[in-house]
């Protein structure tokens, strides 16, 4: 470690022992330019191509090079976020030249979306939905493009994992530089979490969007999976989308516990049971 470490630039800043168990802890410190790399003898382990995209996160085999500092004052990562929670409010500085998700300049984009939903969850989740809050402590947003609903309930004792979708714009960039939590995930697979994890799980127009490439019953059985027994999901998505997954809980004797559509725009939210069934009938393609 002290020979690859000192290879990489990094600084061993401390190394000491636990007391209790004198297991020894070492913390080293990445460069912030890229000098230290310029200077080295040898390039091993090597820098990376300018081809190699160091934001790549979703399916990308590991390469054993490392990506230079970014220098530039606009780049991602070239200077610190605010603290918190302002870094949670702000637009990221390294926004300042791009176009947003939905079309305007970014900085624009992500405050509109911040606003939206510190509206509607203060207007409508709080108030209108029928959750006790104050026994929710998981919650996913299964869309989360800037991380808007999850900053908007800071105030609330919950954590929040957000997920991009893979074939959705890639601002898992923007909710880490907001000090969230998420990940990249691929809705027509697995969720890669242990059953029975959430209390609550949140759709924004996501169900909509996965329907041409697979089977919005397998994704609702996935979100049955992972959903705790009187756990709540909250649908916003098309008043179609909304009806097939209204039709889907009734046949997971699921609680509807709100139901609205406007326009062509729905929402719904429905209440998972403690309901199995009461009479045991045996599958007969499995007997042998």
């Amino acid at each position: 470690m002290s020979r690859l470490t000192k290879s990489m630039c990094w600084d061993l800043v401390t190394v000491k022992k636990d007391r209790l168990n004198a297991i020894g802890a070492a913390i080293y410190q990445k460069p912030a330019s890229n000098d230290c790399y310029n200077k080295r003898s040898k390039n091993v382990p090597p820098l990376c191509e300018e081809s190699d995209d160091p934001n790549a996160a979703w399916n990308v085999s590991l390469q054993a090079c490392m990506h230079k500092v970014p220098e530039d004052s606009t780049e991602r990562g070239s200077l610190w976020p605010a603290q918190w929670p302002e870094r949670l409010e702000q637009p990221p500085y390294w926004l300042n030249s791009q176009i947003g998700v939905y079309g305007k300049a970014a900085q624009e984009d992500f405050t509109a979306d911040y606003n939206h939903w510190k509206t509607v969850i203060s207007e409508s989740y709080l108030k209108g939905m029928g959750i006790d809050w104050s026994s929710v402590r998981n919650v996913m947003d299964m869309k989360a493009v800037y991380g808007g609903f999850a900053a908007a309930l800071k105030d609330l004792k919950v954590w929040v994992m957000n997920v991009v979708p893979i074939d959705a714009a890639d601002t898992l960039p923007v909710i880490y530089e907001r000090g969230l939590f998420g990940i990249h995930h691929d809705w027509c697979e697995s969720f890669n979490t242990y059953p029975r994890t959430y209390d609550v799980l949140h759709a924004d127009h996501l169900f909509s969007s996965i329907q041409n490439r697979c089977k919005l019953v397998a994704v609702i059985a996935e979100v049955d999976r992972i959903l705790r027994p009187e756990g709540k999901l909250i649908v916003r998505d098309k008043a179609e989308t909304i009806s097939a997954v209204e039709s889907m809980a009734k046949s997971l004797q699921w609680e509807i516990r709100m139901i609205y559509s406007k326009d062509g725009e729905g929402l719904l939210c429905v209440r998972k049971k403690f309901w199995r069934p009461t009479v045991e009938e045996p599958i007969k393609s499995a007997i042998v």
